[in-house]
């Protein structure tokens, strides 16, 4: 009986400290085999491979891509999804369990997330973003200035030039007017429980998703099969959206810098039009990861994300913020709080926007990643493609009040993941 009443006060009074202590200080098996970096990429173990066999194409009636519900596949290592019905292609988004249901004796269920209102998504202009690129309206390119030109301290000193790219990113959202987050609570890497009451965005403002690079840039997200290991199939139309994009961001202050900068030293020449072909290469070319050939490309890696399959499923890449909020919006992504910054006293808030966190993608965890939140596409093509041409993997740099390390990972000569990890 006495060691029954120890083991209950032991419990009671946090008995687990010690086994959480030793997992703090890095003696849990995460923190010994895998690098922080890694473990927000999801590359722990294929970082350097590509290319590969055709064997594992996708199976008839498995042509994953524009419309298609892949959330409701049947797999026994996912969670169930919390919404079944996106309405997201009728132009309205749905959202976590819209209501609580009752039971038969009146009792309220407990334990699920909070019903998010409703956000509209125009897509009145998405199909003509399918026409050839030539045929569709562009907003005005911005004016040529000084700003616009690299200046010497910045060609000698890539952090420079990476802080120059912030304060030219016009279109950046400001966050209490632009959108708002709930960052909800922190936790450790390792800790799984949902620390989360609600989902990361609040709101956001429609006139937002209408301007005209993140308009474009949304309209590329349902483009891919997110699985891992599955031969993408590229449509005439979906190669008009790219082009359009391209075209697009090359008119914004970030990409005529970064053109300027590459010019300077000698990347590429003085053609824009090469340039641009240089831009849709680097993004959207396809290569293989996985041991399948032509089932990646650096676009749908970092900014859509992937879903690695080769034994315990885990999410790969996913680090953009439109992305995140676009799926969580359709219930198929589920925030689970904030990962503890590696210094105290440095909690994120709603006015943050250098933000890691852990979130299930369909039922499948991705236990560390990083965003930066509001700031817009052409700013992270601008920044990932300078740190992938004139760094090296990292790439230490500040960013208006953030210390981040850029990581820039390489397959080959392709943009294998790039992504920010918040440096104390």
């Amino acid at each position: 009986m006495e060691g029954l009443v120890k083991g209950l006060l032991n419990v009671a009074l946090g008995g687990d400290d010690d086994r959480n202590q030793r997992q703090e200080d890095g003696t849990d098996e995460r923190s010994r085999s895998t690098s922080w970096a890694q473990v927000v990429s999801g590359e722990e173990d294929h970082e350097q491979q590509y290319g590969g066999n055709n064997n594992n194409r996708r199976s008839e009636g498995g042509d994953y891509g524009r419309n298609q519900n892949w959330g409701s596949e049947s797999d026994g290592s996912r969670r169930p999804q919390k919404v079944a019905n996106e309405g997201y292609e009728d132009g309205r988004q749905g959202g976590y369990n819209q209501s609580q249901p009752e039971s038969e004796d009146g009792w309220e269920t407990v334990g699920k997330k909070p019903p998010r209102r409703h956000q509209q998504v125009r897509k009145d202009n998405w199909d003509n973003f399918k026409r050839p690129a030539s045929e569709q309206e562009y907003s005005n390119e911005v004016e040529d200035n000084s700003q616009l030109e690299p200046s010497q301290t910045e060609l000698n000193d890539l952090g420079k030039a990476c802080n120059k790219l912030w304060e030219l990113d016009y279109n950046r959202l400001t966050p209490g007017k632009d959108y708002e987050i709930d960052c909800g609570e922190g936790k450790k890497s390792y800790q799984k429980q949902d620390m989360a009451e609600g989902s990361l965005f609040t709101w956001l403002t429609e006139d937002v998703l209408k301007k005209p690079t993140i308009s474009r840039f949304c309209s590329l997200l349902d483009n891919y099969n997110p699985h891992e290991g599955y031969k993408e199939l590229v449509t005439s139309q979906e190669k008009q959206e790219q082009a359009a994009f391209i075209e697009e961001i090359c008119r914004t202050a970030p990409i005529k810098y970064l053109y300027k900068y590459l010019c300077a030293k000698g990347v590429v020449s003085g053609d824009y039009q090469e340039f641009k072909r240089l831009l849709t290469s680097l993004w959207f070319d396809l290569y293989g990861r996985g041991g399948t050939s032509s089932c990646s490309s650096a676009f749908e890696h970092v900014f859509v994300g992937e879903i690695k399959n080769r034994g315990e499923q885990s999410v790969s890449g996913f680090h953009n913020w439109l992305q995140f909020y676009m799926e969580e919006a359709k219930g198929r992504v589920d925030y689970q709080g904030y990962i503890f910054p590696r210094r105290r006293g440095e909690t994120p808030d709603s006015e943050t926007q250098l933000l890691t966190l852990q979130f299930e993608w369909n039922g499948v965890l991705k236990s560390v990643s990083s965003t930066m939140i509001g700031v817009s596409p052409e700013f992270e093509i601008a920044l990932y493609t300078l740190c992938f041409y004139m760094g090296g993997e990292d790439n230490y740099v500040e960013l208006g009040p953030y210390y981040v390390n850029i990581k820039c990972y390489r397959l080959g000569n392709k943009l294998g993941s790039a992504f920010p990890i918040a440096e104390s």
